[in-house]
This record gives C-alpha cells, structure tokens and sequence, in this order.
C-alpha cells in the first residue's frame, strides 16, 4: 500500500469544515474511573492540532460491554482538554437530538467528543460495509459533517460502523496518526533497509507464524528471531524437547496444532529464523539458565530466553538496519525473567530504524524509558500484527476505496 492509496488531511480544505473524526481513547481505568494510562489520548493530539481552524467532532469508545472499564467518554475529555490546550466537550449522547443539534451549534475552532460509540450496540456488529453504511447512527449523522477521517489504526483492523460506515457516504481519508502507523509498518515491509529483523514474542503463537512468513516470504525480513512461546512452538517444531510442563502450557493454549505448521515455515525458510540456543527456567521464583538440551529433565517452565541468546540476539539486532518486535521475550512482569525482553528493547534502540509493534512490547519500551529512542511506536496490538502479517484492515481497505472514489469526482 502507497500513499496514494489514501487521503490525508492534506487533501482536504478543511477551514471552517465539519469534521467527523473516529480516534482510540480506550484507556486502562481504575475502578473510580480515573484514567491510568494516557497514551492513547495524547497520541491524537497531533490530528487535532491540525484541525485547529475547523469544527471537529470525536467519535471513541471505551472498553466492552460486560467489562468494568466499560464508562463514559468525560475523564477522556478532560485530559484531552489539558493535552491540547483548549476545551474539548463532552456530549453525553452518540447520535440522538442532544448530540446533533451540539454539533449544528459549533463554531470554527470547537472540539466535541461524543459518548462511548459502544453504547450503541450496533457498533459491535460486524458487517459487510455497504450494510454498515446504512445503519441508523451513519444515517443520522453523516448529513452533518463535511468530512471523516479514521484515526483510530488500533481498532481498524474491525469492520464496525464507526470505522467503516462513514466512508461511503462522506470524503475520508486518515488522520495524523494513521497517516503515521500506515507509513511506518510500510517501510517495515517494503522498501526498509537491509538487513531487517523481525523479533516475534509473546503468546499469539499463529500470529506470529503468519507474520514471520509473511515477510519473509515477500522479502520484507531477512531474519526472524522468535522468544516467548512461539520460541517454545518453534523449538518444539524443530525436534528439541522442552519438557512437560512446556508442552501442556502450548496445549492449554490451543497451539498444539501450530507445532506441525511451525515445522512448515522452519523448513520452508531454513537459516533464516533464529531460535534461542538457551532459555532461563522458574525455579518457584528463582531464575536458572540452562542449554535448550537440558531444559526438558529440569521439568520447569521457560519464562524467558537465555543469557546466551540475550548477547546473540541482541548483536544481531544492534546491527541491523531496520528491527520490528513484536511481543515480549518472555514473561517480564516477573523479577528475574524481564532481562531478555529489556535487553532486546535496548539493542532495538541501537539499531538504524525501530518499531516496536504495539500490544505489550510497547508498554515495556515504555516501562523502560525507551520511547524516545524507537523510531516508531505503535498504538495498536491485533490491527498491527494484522497488518504485518499481510491481513487486510477493513478500515484502511475502505479508506482506499473512499480516495478512489474522491479523486475519480475530483
């Protein structure tokens, strides 16, 4: 996908327009419903900022039904005020009269961030476009807007209304944040410097064996280095034992089945995907590291990849000219077995381009102090591998078909 695939808010004239713009607030909450973690408010604040001289409405959600975060947009508001220095306000109301007249009363320079879209039940429907786009939210407020941009990469990768309903029937394109992630994990596959490295970690076991042949397969990786389960999948794959209680956790899983798939891609792609030489054991707590050929008579789950494949690893990485990490090295909340995931972080941070690939490796660069020495963060966890791995995001496929839409009236 090119740039010319999509519109920006640089195509639009968008002085004094009524812009209709669906971002991803969805915050980590405390059972008071104050907000933990504001990343993902603040990182919308460059779209807005470039849409100062226009009247700009906010479509978000926060969490599911059913969950205890599942609240209303106001704590969103207020920290999005203070992140962006004029108010932003709170319309306790998604589409009904209260809603649309706000919006047929606002003035050049106004922000309004509508209630959680997900109290309209509607918007966890998934369905075919054309359908979304004749809902009764898209139909009720898409006469009053000019324009519709998605911001939101993190939820793209779902055909909901709020990402697709509004694209048929109003000029789209993507905000400043899209623009970026779409930008980024593009040059991540196509046209990156050479040699690039993808680190696969973490528990999404198919994912990650979608992704790594995805790229290597279009000779968007030279190398795949794999920790965390996967690694456990892999090995296994290639005829180590990693004992029992490996095993029954792939099992617990429902990964099985991705051993013989696993076996696959290794063949498939052979010498061109790294797999630890060692891996640090839990000891009711304590760390031991031991040769892959010892792990399986230790009978002790691997919670992290080894001291030795930790220096491999990251000198590989250090020297790379473009790395992806997707997914911890191992389970780094616990003392002792975050060394792996912190080292590979930093030796990421050394390399000529990094991107860390949303989801948990993102809130560890962060937990670390890294964020500043990546070259590209991601905000989403699903849509990103999603991308990565190939997959078509319904919410940047309808953005494609809206520009060509556009430029053909043009």
């Amino acid at each position: 996908m090119t740039a010319k695939d999509f519109l920006t808010i640089d195509d639009f004239d968008i002085e004094d327009r009524t812009i209709l713009v669906r971002v991803d607030l969805n915050s980590p909450m405390d059972p008071e419903g104050g907000i933990l973690d504001d990343m993902r408010i603040h990182s919308h604040i460059p779209t807005l900022r470039d849409l100062e001289d226009a009247k700009v409405v906010l479509l978000a959600h926060q969490s599911r039904p059913g969950k205890n975060d599942f609240s209303t947009m106001e704590a969103h508001s207020r920290i999005m005020s203070g992140y962006l220095g004029r108010k932003v306000t709170y319309i306790d109301d998604i589409f009904g009269t209260y809603a649309r007249s706000s919006i047929s009363e606002m003035k050049k320079g106004d922000v309004i961030l509508l209630e959680n879209v997900r109290f309209y039940s509607e918007e966890s429907l998934k369905r075919p476009v054309d359908e979304q786009q004749r809902t009764h939210m898209v139909r009720q407020l898409s006469p009053l807007f000019d324009i519709f941009l998605n911001d939101a990469f993190a939820v793209s990768h779902r055909s909901q209304l709020s990402i697709v309903g509004f694209t048929g029937l109003l000029p789209s394109g993507a905000g400043r944040l899209m623009e970026r992630e779409i930008t980024a994990l593009n040059k991540s596959l196509q046209g990156n410097e050479c040699p690039c490295i993808f680190v696969l970690g973490g528990a999404k076991v198919d994912d990650s064996i979608k992704v790594a042949e995805n790229v290597l397969s279009s000779g968007g990786a030279d190398r795949v280095l794999v920790t965390g389960v996967v690694a456990n999948v892999m090995l296994a794959a290639s005829g180590v034992d990693i004992g029992e209680p490996n095993m029954k956790f792939i099992e617990s899983q429902g990964y099985l089945d991705q051993i013989d798939r696993a076996k696959e891609v290794l063949e498939k792609f052979e010498g061109k995907i790294g797999l630890p030489r060692d891996a640090a054991l839990n000891d009711n707590g304590t760390r031991i590291d031991v040769k892959i050929e010892e792990v399986a008579s230790k009978n002790l789950p691997i919670n992290d990849i080894g001291l030795e494949t930790i220096v491999a690893y990251s000198s590989e990485i250090e020297n790379a000219k473009t790395v992806v990490l997707n997914g911890p090295a191992g389970v780094a909340e616990l003392d002792g077995f975050e060394i792996g995931t912190f080292e590979i972080i930093k030796a990421a941070a050394n390399s000529g381009y990094s991107i860390a690939g949303g989801g948990h490796i993102t809130a560890e660069v962060r937990n670390i102090g890294y964020e500043e020495q990546f070259s590209h963060i991601s905000t989403g966890g699903g849509a990103c591998i999603d991308f990565l791995a190939g997959d078509e995001l319904p919410g940047i496929e309808a953005l494609k078909v809206a520009a060509k839409r556009y430029q053909e009236t043009e």
